[in-house]
């Protein structure tokens, strides 16, 4: 059983989503610039795609029916990608490559390496079935149907199928507007000296690449001094012009832990503490009608968090019709020997062995540990109150997929 106090991951994923506000704003952009964006229509496909029946091969197109055993059909024609395909001549074969239209009249095409050149024309050395090589008008996309549909994540292939639907321009959503808030007064701007105690701020970096990964817009990047009042102030200026609030830090239970203590007073607090290994100091709230998630300070926990936790709630803020993957299940190539009430999410690798792949994860599972998520390529997942033992099925989840 998780102790009654912690939050136990699926229930706050679903609370998060629950309260989610997708972005209704939308906008236009040119189908070059709209990679990871989300549409705000649906697209339906205005013609055929392919526009006409079209050779999948390098070959010859030919009759069926003209062909009888040791037939030679001379070559009245050619046609390539591109070109007006004419009509083949009753008892000839026209020359055809790959792309071009089929002529009137051909009903098949016959591979280049199975045809024999001869002085009068061409010698088939296979059998030919009516219909073979041809790609059909329309195979790929009939007209009028739905191509893709609102809230659909623009990626390179959707990029791709758009432009063979002759779309240059999209109607998308507006980007999601996020502001990036980290908090203690440790912390210290790359390139500037450290002083005693003092350390560079990870996370903001950290939360930056993950929002550009996952389409958003960072409009506020800012570290916040550890008073209750900065806190407060900060937050309430970023919730005039964000969608969405991410902090780091601040959530625990410490002297020096203001968020939470902020979003209780001059906000809303409707999450606290988490069922998950790392990522249990984590807040979720409102300043004003802004949502807030508040992640841990350690750089691991904010990786996970943000990806566990954080990512479902986007994508439904995005208004995109996908949800996290199933993950794979995959042997495990390590164990773990002491149960725990909180789900564990182990930065950890997909390799190959001798029996096949394996899961192994990195041996220093410390939430301070951010090269441990440089060496993962994803998360491995042990159950609340379970272990895991060397060959065992272990969910895995890959960095890609999580931030898909």
């Amino acid at each position: 059983m998780v102790n009654s106090d912690l939050i136990p991951v699926d229930d706050a994923i679903n609370r998060l989503v629950g309260q989610a506000r997708p972005v209704s704003d939308t906008e236009k952009v040119a189908l070059t610039a709209s990679l990871d964006r989300v549409l705000a229509v649906d697209y339906m496909v205005p013609a055929d795609v392919p526009p006409a029946d079209n050779s999948a091969v390098d070959g010859y197109a030919v009759r069926a029916g003209d062909l009888v055993s040791g037939t030679v059909l001379p070559v009245s024609g050619r046609v390539a990608a591109g070109q007006t395909p004419g009509s083949l001549e009753p008892g000839t074969a026209i020359r055809i490559f790959t792309g071009a239209e089929i002529p009137a009249g051909a009903d098949s095409v016959v591979m280049q390496e199975f045809v024999t050149l001869t002085d009068n024309g061409i010698a088939i050395d296979a059998p030919v079935t009516r219909g073979q090589n041809i790609r059909r008008q329309g195979q790929d996309l009939a007209r009028g149907e739905l191509a893709l549909a609102k809230g659909t994540r623009v990626r390179a292939q959707e990029m791709g199928l758009l432009g063979s639907m002759g779309v240059t321009e999209l109607e998308v959503l507006v980007r999601l507007k996020v502001a990036i808030i980290t908090t203690g007064d440790e912390l210290v701007d790359p390139g500037k000296p450290l002083g005693p105690g003092q350390i560079y701020n990870s996370n903001r970096f950290t939360l930056l690449g993950l929002l550009a990964k996952a389409g958003c817009e960072v409009m506020l990047c800012e570290n916040l001094e550890d008073t209750r009042e900065a806190t407060r102030q900060t937050l309430e200026r970023a919730a005039t012009g964000a969608d969405f609030i991410i902090t780091t830090g601040g959530v625990s239970v410490g002297e020096e832990d203001h968020i939470r203590t902020v979003l209780e007073e001059s906000g809303q607090l409707s999450l606290w503490r988490l069922a998950s290994k790392p990522g249990k100091p984590l807040a979720f709230g409102t300043m004003g009608d802004t949502p807030v998630l508040g992640l841990p300070g350690n750089p691991a926990a904010v990786l996970v968090a943000f990806l566990v936790i954080g990512m479902p709630y986007i994508r439904a803020c995005q208004g995109r019709t996908g949800t996290t993957g199933a993950g794979e299940r995959v042997p495990a190539g390590f164990s773990t020997h002491k149960p725990s009430v909180r789900r564990e999410f182990l930065r950890a690798r997909r390799e190959m062995s001798a029996e096949g792949p394996v899961i192994n994860a990195f041996p220093n599972q410390n939430s301070g540990i951010l090269s441990s998520a440089c060496w993962a390529d994803g998360l491995a997942v042990v159950p609340e109150n379970g272990t895991i033992s060397a060959g065992d099925p272990v969910t895995y989840y890959s960095f890609a997929e999580l931030l898909e």
